[in-house]
């Protein structure tokens, strides 16, 4: 069993991951209407799953080739887990707003990034990667060098792909969406019908937008 496949089911374990029917969507920043919502914020509420977490991206940091000066998270849900991962690896920590203050002394980036660092931006999910993208302009802006974008689950969109290939900017998900969807139909998590209308909505994500 491999990592994505543990995570993956242990979110459907926690219940961070909910389906609605076609009459209650979710929608999205993004304009999205959605059949689902993982809601990654759960993750605190478990010490174990969040060290996993924790230690899953660590892993992942420590592969790379370059050495990371700072862990960044975004804000609001991917601090928390930069946090953990930055005491892991005991390195700084900073986190990004989606816009700079309008009080005090207007940040965008809280703590300290400076010209040069290379640092990594830690996210809860990524969908179509509108403010993890946000984040690495900020960053870049104070002359940062931004090595890449890591995320607990993203919904393999090719509106994803094309966003951050078009920013020059690579990422990588602990589990995704083509991960999780057999599993939870797997465990009994959802029906037959429902999995058809969620694989379908994957292929399609903008099929409820009218």
């Amino acid at each position: 069993m491999n990592a994505s496949y543990e995570i993956a089911k242990k979110l459907l374990e926690i219940k961070a991951v909910v389906i609605t029917n076609e009459d209650n969507l979710f929608t999205w920043a993004s304009g999205i209407k959605s059949p689902i919502y993982c809601d990654n914020r759960l993750i605190m509420a478990y010490p174990e799953f969040r060290k996993h977490v924790a230690s899953e991206f660590a892993k992942r940091i420590n592969e790379l080739d370059e050495d990371i000066d700072v862990i960044v998270g975004t804000a609001t849900a991917g601090i928390p887990h930069a946090a953990w991962v930055a005491d892991l690896m005991d390195k700084p920590m900073a986190y990004v707003r989606s816009s700079s203050k309008v009080h005090g002394k207007r940040n965008q980036i809280e703590g300290i990034v400076t010209e040069g660092q290379k640092v990594v931006v830690v996210e809860d999910l990524l969908s179509t990667g509108g403010s993890a993208l946000n984040a690495v302009e900020a960053l870049k802006e104070v002359g940062a060098d931004v090595i890449k974008v890591y995320s607990i689950f993203n919904y393999n969109f090719d509106e994803l792909v094309v966003s951050f290939a078009n920013h020059l900017m690579s990422y990588e998900s602990l589990t995704d969406y083509k991960t999780l969807l057999p599993i939870a139909k797997e465990i009994g998590y959802i029906t037959d019908k429902d999995y058809e209308v969620l694989k379908s909505w994957s292929e399609n994500p903008k099929m409820f937008i009218k």
